[in-house]
């Protein structure tokens, strides 16, 4: 019975969220907002993609980002082995081990939906300066077009993947998910907005990547964290 109630919490909220997620992204796909932000953000820089390998974008927001976001995680992780054997500790294990698995599980589902869904960066196309066609998500696409990984945005499931933030500090501090929640957005928008100005992905792809990762967060709450984070 305990069971079947968790499925139910979990099913519902996850079904709503994501008919209105889906309904938002036809919304988007009509409005043609993609294009529309990527066009502006392209002629703002006279044209190309002068920020692609700019130093503050490719080094410090691009790479940087990368390792402060493994840095975090390895923190996670050592804190989650501590609690094995610290006994002040103790107390944060599921809700460390919550954290951790939330983080690495939402990073690998963006990373392996890159490698199965192809789809083109802004930078790939002729619209762009590149020297590909856009084919949409649901366009059937040519056997002679060469695999593309852009879809979702990976660099900023380095962010987002920190949304588990909120439900980590429900768990132990209820006074500080909403400052986790900060964290793991702004991440993800610092992230994100620096590889939409780099032409490395469009608005959408970022909102994908949202998406999934709070789903992970939001499904392994349910079965790893207290009902009273629920």
């Amino acid at each position: 019975m305990a069971m079947r109630t968790t499925q139910l919490n979990v099913l519902k909220p996850l079904a709503s969220a994501w008919f209105l997620f889906l309904l938002a992204m036809s919304v988007f796909s009509i409005l043609n907002i993609d294009f529309t932000l990527a066009d502006f953000l392209y002629r703002l820089q006279g044209n190309t993609w002068a920020w692609k390998e700019a130093f503050i974008t490719q080094d410090i927001l691009h790479k940087g980002g990368k390792w402060l976001s493994l840095a975090m995680g390895l923190a996670i992780l050592l804190l989650l082995i501590l609690s094995t054997m610290v006994t002040r500790l103790k107390e944060y294990r599921t809700p460390l081990l919550y954290l951790f698995s939330a983080t690495l599980l939402s990073a690998l589902l963006v990373a392996t939906i890159k490698h199965l869904v192809s789809m083109e960066c802004p930078w790939d196309l002729i619209r762009y300066g590149g020297d590909r066609g856009f084919i949409g998500l649901l366009d059937i696409r040519p056997p002679s077009v060469p695999a593309s990984a852009c879809f979702p945005a990976g660099h900023a499931s380095a962010g987002y993947t920190w949304i588990a933030l909120y439900f980590f500090f429900t768990a132990i501090r209820p006074h500080w998910r909403w400052a986790g929640l900060a964290l793991g957005v702004g991440l993800g928008l610092t992230f994100g907005i620096t590889q939409q100005f780099r032409g490395a992905h469009f608005l959408s792809h970022d909102l994908w990547t949202v998406m999934i990762c709070w789903t992970v967060s939001f499904v392994l709450s349910r079965f790893l964290l207290p009902p009273s984070v629920h």
